[in-house]
């Protein structure tokens, strides 16, 4: 089935918690007909090259343009140590930067620290689990600097404990019991280093941050928190995301959130983006899960954005 949009900007691969390769990942955009697609994994910097078997590499974005599908390359940011899914989407970077270096290693330290303790906390609650467990990732190993939390919600789901990964993050995200919060950077400091470095900034996923929000002593709506991050220079906004597959406990369809998201943002002179978030779930038994270009924006739509013509490949 062909895919609802021709440009999405925001997905995962196995580099991050998502299931198919940066190859496969490509090859089923070519087969969805999405023509314009990003590569945004979790708090990692995008693959140059790409593994084509039998020894031989290409150039990543060379390798996509060749089957029909022009790559963005880029990276979904987490901030925001006390808000729940601050996270943005960061596009056309000079990805050899320094900056990505330091922002890996701190990543890395704050996910494996925090990431077991909560194994240790869910334990208590009677829920045995491993470490070594997380990392089996079903069948799909993974080294422990790229362990995800999602790993940690999948195990719970598998095992029994809940009854799908995402009744397992609500359950994570609501219970005192098993609060573990993870370091991250500030959303700000984000925004002006990415501008620093080349970059553009969009916030994913607007709906699924937390309310109310704190944020330096604060409280504050979401609504607040998001005019900070206009404020500091953010460059656009996802209003086509895929809601009713993700752990959203709000009331709104998506496409009452996309439009109120529209409404209130299309004049501010934000990209109003979209994105389908797709993990390949299905290979881990996921039922429903989200498909390429199941959310996105049109072809047209990309090209009124001259920030976003300007990091074609």
């Amino acid at each position: 089935m062909l895919a609802n949009y021709e440009c999405d900007l925001h997905g995962h691969t196995n580099r991050s918690d998502g299931n198919d390769s940066p190859v496969e990942y490509i090859r089923h955009a070519v087969h969805r007909g999405v023509k314009i697609l990003a590569i945004t994994d979790h708090d990692i910097v995008p693959p140059e090259m790409i593994e084509l078997g039998g020894g031989k590499r290409q150039e990543i974005t060379a390798y996509a343009k060749g089957i029909g599908v022009e790559l963005l390359r880029g990276i979904e940011i987490s901030c925001e140590t006390y808000i729940d899914d601050v996270h943005l989407v960061c596009l056309g970077c000079d990805w050899n930067a320094p900056y990505f270096k330091e922002l890996d290693e701190f990543t890395i330290n704050s996910k494996v620290n925090s990431y077991r303790k909560l194994i240790d906390l869910l334990n208590e609650q009677g829920m045995e689990m491993t470490w070594e467990e997380v990392l089996q990732n079903n069948g799909y190993p993974v080294q422990e600097q790229f362990v995800q939390k999602k790993m940690i919600f999948e195990l719970m789901a598998r095992k029994g404990y809940m009854e799908s990964w995402k009744e397992a993050k609500l359950y994570v995200k609501n219970s005192k019991e098993v609060s573990v919060k993870r370091e991250k950077p500030d959303a700000v400091s984000v925004i002006k280093e990415i501008h620093k470095l080349g970059g553009i900034i969009i916030l994913a996923h607007p709906y699924l941050i937390s309310e109310p929000v704190s944020y330096k002593g604060k409280e504050m709506s979401r609504q607040e928190f998001i005019e900070i991050l206009i404020e500091a220079g953010l460059d656009g906004i996802e209003a086509s995301y895929t809601y009713d597959k993700t752990s959203y406990s709000g009331t709104m369809t998506k496409d009452e959130i996309k439009k109120e998201v529209i409404e209130r943002y299309a004049d501010r002179g934000l990209i109003i983006s979209g994105g389908s978030d797709y993990h390949a779930d299905g290979k881990k038994g996921v039922k429903n899960p989200r498909e390429i270009g199941e959310c996105g924006i049109t072809r047209e739509d990309f090209m009124k954005y001259e920030k976003l013509v300007r990091i074609l490949p």
